[in-house]
């Protein structure tokens, strides 16, 4: 039998590399752009020594468009880097606004290929808990994904954070059709580990077409967690 922890520890491997990949390609996408605009400047100097004029704006411009794509690869690799840091510490407290934040921009490329939109709140709410930091990230992936493909191609996933009187939040997913919401939203065994390990609930609210999951202000002992309807 496969036990919860194996379970996690497999889905954690599976989603830093899907991670991994999607920011590998956004980097080789800058990267492409970059020796585009090198192979510009290479002809513009060729061009030059055989006498023809410099275009300084042309010049400029390519300069510009290198300098773009460079801060580009430069956020990719500080989003990385904070995603990559969240395996540091097993648990910590963290900010939920913070960590909604991170996976929206991990998850960009994603939603782009989907034709679906992500709305985060402005600004987010924010809310500390104490937590399983990488988990957590893999179970907002989780219904982030749930949300997207609800959406479908054209739709918006509107995403914030409601604080608990009790301590604790719950990240909400809004703008999903009713029509496309499943009774028992992430009824998969990674979905049901990650919850555990995590001591959310997720639950579905037909009337208002939102995906809720609700995070404790700090995981006690022990593996609950659970998907409601």
């Amino acid at each position: 039998m496969t036990l919860p922890a194996e379970i996690v520890g497999t889905a954690g491997l599976e989603f830093f590399g899907r991670i991994s990949a999607s920011i590998s390609h956004e980097i080789r996408n800058a990267l492409a752009v970059i020796n585009e605009h090198a192979g510009l400047l290479e002809d513009m100097t060729l061009m030059a020594e055989k006498g023809t004029p410099l275009d300084p704006g042309r010049l400029k411009r390519t300069a510009g468009a290198v300098l773009k794509q460079v801060q580009r690869v430069d956020g990719i690799v500080k989003t990385m880097n904070r995603f990559a840091h969240s395996v540091d510490e097993p648990l910590k407290r963290v900010d939920l606004a913070d960590t909604v934040e991170l996976i929206v921009r991990l998850f960009a490329r994603f939603a782009a290929v989907r034709q679906v939109g992500l709305a985060p709140e402005s600004p987010l709410t924010s809310v500390s808990v104490a937590t399983r930091p990488f988990q957590l990230q893999n179970l907002i992936g989780l219904c982030l994904d749930y949300a997207m493909q609800s959406a479908g191609a054209g739709g918006t996933v509107k995403l914030s954070i409601a604080p608990l009187p009790e301590g604790g939040a719950d990240i909400r997913f809004a703008g999903l059709p009713v029509s496309a919401l499943t009774e028992k939203p992430l009824a998969g065994e990674v979905a049901q580990a990650l919850l555990g390990a995590t001591q959310a609930v997720v639950s579905i609210r037909t009337e208002s077409g939102e995906l809720d999951l609700r995070l404790p202000a700090k995981i006690a002992g022990g593996t609950g967690g659970k998907a409601e309807t």
